[in-house]
């Protein structure tokens, strides 16, 4: 039987829910020999004087930039262990949308599948934090599994 995904897209940030969405990947990825996309977008957002009064905004840039390597590196080391081929992305989306970038680089690299953790934030949680994952499902033209947090409300 042909294996239904051949390139995963795993957005990363970091999070435990992050870690239980690249875990889901890898076990997909090895089951459809498939390769998959680490994917971690920085933003920077320089929204208060006090932010920038302790560091300077290029600091900042320069610190989230080598956070994010680190972080995809650990993960291309996770996927070398489960002998799963991985590259990996760092995108610097400034002040966009890390969902705008994920949909862009899935479609971009012809990625067959996006497995992505979702907070599963609802009512005012959502409202005023957001969610990249549900922005994924709604605009994204390739499937999109979500992988939920340990934490269920």
């Amino acid at each position: 039987m042909k294996p239904i995904y051949r390139k995963i897209l795993v957005p990363i940030d970091g999070s435990a829910t992050s870690r239980r969405g690249l875990d889901a990947a890898l076990l997909l990825a090895k089951q459809n020999n498939a390769r998959i996309r680490l994917l971690h977008a920085v933003g920077i957002f320089i929204a208060t004087p006090a932010l920038t009064r302790t560091r300077p905004a290029k600091d900042i840039a320069t610190t989230l930039h080598k956070a994010g390597k680190a972080l995809l590196d650990k993960a291309a080391a996770l996927a070398s262990k489960h002998r799963v081929v991985a590259d990996t992305t760092l995108l610097d989306i400034g002040a966009g949308h890390a969902a705008d970038a994920i949909v862009a680089q899935a479609k971009k690299w012809r990625a067959d599948l996006i497995v992505i953790g979702t907070h599963g934030r609802r009512g005012f949680d959502r409202l005023a934090l957001g969610s990249d994952a549900e922005k994924v499902v709604r605009t994204s033209r390739v499937p999109v599994l979500t992988i939920r947090s340990r934490k269920t409300r």
